[in-house]
């Protein structure tokens, strides 16, 4: 049984992570994708790294390993995607598809033997996914391919960097925040790199910081400070603190969250087959966490 203090510690990271896509899209409305991703992870890490110290079980290869994957990849291609039509709610949904990929590469990179139950719940979260990447909405709601595949990649990107973290907790303890501020270093330049050949040119990079409002300033500080490095921080101290399957299917709860503030914030109506899609993707993720308990139950 979880404690009460460590209930609400769960349920802010689930309200955290669910919002970070409505705090996404309006970060893309005063700065492009490339240059929110690099944004971030400049206010993750830097104004950190005189006072926490790098993790002494950690290579500088897993940090950057890390920083790179989950950096230019993850957020790279999810901002991306969410700036050429991927609507924030959905983008939620999509995300999900990280626990199923994560299953695939630990079956051909680790080893790691799926239950009958995970697999089942594979092939129903990708009928889901199918439904949604089909359907294409209407109004605020409407969404792209290219925004749909970013996401999808942006999704695998991060079964990637959960590849990387069991490698790291292999290499021996550490604690989440110095991982986090010292990964989070690697991503930065490249990313500047990117968004000057990609967006526009170094010209346009600062045309764009010189007139960043207060809408851009508070997207990055969200991202970096509430999204990154206290969600991360949080749930990482769950999970040293319980079993995963205490505490993962908690995660089943920010798809909610994040449906439910883009129909507040962008006025978001996912149609009928977003909805059955991500009914697909959610009970998808149930029969991957819970089959095992229904099993033996039957």
């Amino acid at each position: 049984m979880m404690r009460r203090s460590d209930w609400l510690r769960a349920l802010l990271v689930i309200v955290i992570w669910g919002v970070n896509f409505v705090a996404m899209k309006w970060g893309l409305e005063e700065l492009s994708p490339l240059l929110l991703s690099a944004m971030r992870f400049c206010v993750a890490s830097l104004p950190f790294l005189l006072f926490v110290r790098k993790p002494a079980s950690l290579t500088w290869g897993v940090l950057a390993a890390y920083g790179l994957v989950q950096g230019v990849g993850q957020f790279g291609m999810l901002f991306a995607g969410l700036a050429l039509g991927m609507p924030a709610g959905m983008a939620s949904v999509v995300l999900q598809a990280q626990a199923f990929i994560s299953l695939l590469l630990g079956a051909l990179f680790l080893h790691e033997q799926p239950r009958p139950w995970q697999w089942m719940g594979l092939v129903v979260a990708s009928a889901g996914l199918a439904v949604i990447g089909m359907a294409r909405g209407d109004g605020a709601g409407s969404m792209t391919v290219i925004g749909f595949l970013l996401t999808l990649g942006s999704a695998a990107m991060w079964s990637l960097a959960n590849l990387i973290t069991r490698h790291a907790a292999r290499q021996g303890p550490y604690e989440p925040l110095p991982f986090l501020v010292w990964s989070s270093v690697f991503p930065i330049l490249p990313l500047f790199v990117l968004s000057a050949w990609l967006e526009g040119g170094a010209g346009h990079i600062v045309v764009q910081l010189q007139s960043a409002g207060w809408l851009a300033v508070g997207s990055v500080a969200y991202l970096a400070l509430l999204s990154t490095l206290l969600g991360y921080g949080l749930w990482t101290k769950l999970l040293q603190r319980y079993t995963v399957g205490t505490v993962a299917p908690l995660s089943l709860l920010v798809p909610v969250i994040g449906i439910a503030s883009a129909m507040w914030a962008f006025g978001e109506r996912p149609v009928l087959l977003h909805w059955l899609g991500a009914a697909g993707v959610l009970l998808g993720m149930a029969v991957n966490q819970w089959g095992g308990r229904w099993a033996r139950r039957a």
